[in-house]
């Protein structure tokens, strides 16, 4: 049984999500419309952000992981302690008196990307001040996530993202950072994003952005032609692999990332590691196989799912299951395959949670001949 702890820390919000009548639009204004009014068939609340999608996620995978956010002493924040208490895992939220509880409304309509109205509450006060160092010198692993939701994290540069990173790289512990949309009308979206990521993935083990959240950050001009290309389909489904992702992945490696997952959609996945000197920085405590590793370089189809129900979480469980593989000492072929079938399993449910199958039942699965996306 794999040991190895985990630290599952940034966003953390409640997730509201109304569920729309199953029939697929195909643009947006085909359902949002103003003053029409839409039958509802219920709404689902659970738990939402990178802490509880990868965090929990890789708890039911098996990891041993301590989950670290920042809630409010509010209604909402005494939702997620309830949530988090079904899973045994409510110790390491952080409660701020007098601050509000983060969450999002998604609007996860049949056939069109997620919609998400989003209130960051009590995660923009963050700090490295709320990571207690005796986690640290226990962990392999360091998760962060959704810094862009996240105003300490941009602000001056992102300067406290990259002392959060250096500061548990020089710890000894191998550290995983992923992303979240950017609204261009926040802060965050003044935030010089090609500036930041070029002072912190240096200090990044693995980075597991998706392809959108990368282009607005390093090429803002691309991704714009990318939306008027898309014209309000999803983004992922104009892409070019060759032209389109493998740049920007360029950048990332030029930066400093060790090992790059770039979130694509439906499509499948992009991934490519450095090399064995570069590899060689990641934390012992990883126990990564750095020959078999390195200067591997793919692009892992998605499985197709048994239905679609919502794109939520799906991204972070995906996360979820390529770390518990990495720590579990998969090979990196391994890691994508199972990355890619828990994505497709999480986007038959609701909630990101509660689709996820096993490693175990995963493998079977594929070794029955689970077909992939073409």
């Amino acid at each position: 049984m794999m040991r190895k702890k985990v630290i599952a820390a940034g966003h953390i919000c409640l997730d509201i999500t109304p569920v729309f009548p199953e029939k697929k639009v195909g643009q947006v204004g085909d359902l949002l419309q103003p003053g029409k009014l839409i039958h509802m068939n219920g709404a689902n609340v659970s738990l939402g952000g990178s802490v509880s999608n990868t965090g929990l996620g890789m708890k039911l995978l098996g990891a041993d992981v301590s989950l670290m956010g920042k809630i409010g002493d509010d209604a909402f924040g005494k939702m997620v302690q309830n949530l988090f208490a079904e899973y045994g895992a409510q110790e390491g939220l952080l409660v701020a008196p007098g601050e509000s509880t983060s969450y999002s409304v998604v609007l996860a309509m049949p056939g069109i990307d997620r919609i998400f109205l989003h209130d960051p509450g009590a995660n923009d006060t963050f700090c490295m001040a709320d990571i207690p160092e005796e986690e640290l010198r226990e962990a392999a692993l360091f998760h962060f996530g959704y810094p862009p939701l996240m105003k300490k994290m941009y602000e001056d540069g992102g300067a406290e993202l990259v002392n959060i990173l250096r500061h548990v790289k020089e710890s000894g512990v191998a550290t995983s950072l992923d992303f979240a949309a950017i609204d261009p009308s926040s802060g965050a979206g003044a935030a010089d994003w090609e500036g930041i990521l070029e002072r912190v993935l240096p200090y990044v083990d693995f980075f597991v952005p998706s392809v959108e959240e990368l282009c607005y950050m390093l090429d803002g001009e691309r991704f714009a032609e990318w939306q008027r290309k898309a014209a309000g389909r999803d983004i992922t489904e104009i892409l070019d692999i060759e032209k389109d992702v493998r740049p920007l992945a360029e950048q990332c490696m030029s930066f400093g990332a060790k090992v790059l997952l770039i979130k694509c959609g439906a499509p499948g996945m992009y991934y490519r590691t450095a090399d064995k000197q570069s590899l060689r920085e990641i934390s012992s405590r990883m126990e990564l196989d750095v020959t078999a590793w390195a200067d591997k370089e793919g692009f892992e189809k998605s499985y197709v799912p048994e239905r679609i129900l919502s794109g939520t979480g799906a991204g972070d469980t995906s996360i979820a299951a390529f770390l518990t593989a990495v720590l579990e000492g998969c090979a990196v072929e391994e890691c994508m395959r199972l990355a890619t079938a828990t994505g497709a399993c999480c986007v038959a449910a609701y909630d990101a949670l509660s689709g996820l199958k096993s490693f175990d039942e995963l493998r079977e699965k594929i070794a029955a001949g689970w077909p992939k996306a073409t």
